[in-house]
């Protein structure tokens, strides 16, 4: 007989919550990214209007580089497969977990260890950085709130970097 697995998320479910700062898993949802070298072909395929500039974010869309988006979607959304197009869709949900850090020391708090001057990082805008030495994806979707896309192996660590930065 064997066993249902079930997966367990690598950081608390349970919201940090401290001065100025909270840290909490994001809801699950999916991921793919995107490569094309001709953005029309992903938007013919997707039906929607593709960000072009790098760090620029649409409709849940970021633009990563100059061939290179990140969609994030609700959970079950499902995308046509590329067949026939010039485009590579790859489904990356399993391989890292949203943390969102929002309240007035959010961006304090990520300067503890990201190299990015984030008073000068735009709402709505999207990167690729690092935290320390461990490579991230940066979304400000508000100015006092971020989203930080962390491979599911270092979520664990990322955790204890921002509470205790938060800490401090």
């Amino acid at each position: 007989m064997s066993d249902t697995l079930t997966r367990v998320e690598p950081v608390p479910s349970a919201p940090f919550v401290g001065e100025g700062i909270s840290i909490s898993l994001a809801a699950p949802m999916m991921r793919y990214s995107l490569r094309a070298r001709q953005p029309q072909a992903l938007e013919t395929l997707l039906g929607v209007k593709m960000p072009k500039k790098i760090g620029a974010t649409e409709e849940g869309i970021a633009c990563l580089g100059p061939d290179e988006w990140l969609l994030r979607a609700p959970m079950g959304s499902k995308i046509v497969s590329g067949a026939g197009l010039p485009v590579s869709i790859v489904d990356i949900s399993e391989r890292a977990i949203c943390l969102v850090v929002e309240g007035p020391r959010s961006a304090e708090i990520l300067n503890a260890g990201c190299p990015l001057d984030l008073d000068k990082f735009a709402v709505g805008r999207a990167t690729r950085t690092i935290f320390e030495t461990v490579e991230i994806v940066l979304l400000r979707l508000a100015e006092d709130r971020f989203h930080v896309e962390i491979w599911r192996s270092f979520a664990p660590w990322m955790w204890t970097a921002l509470t205790t930065a938060a800490h401090h």
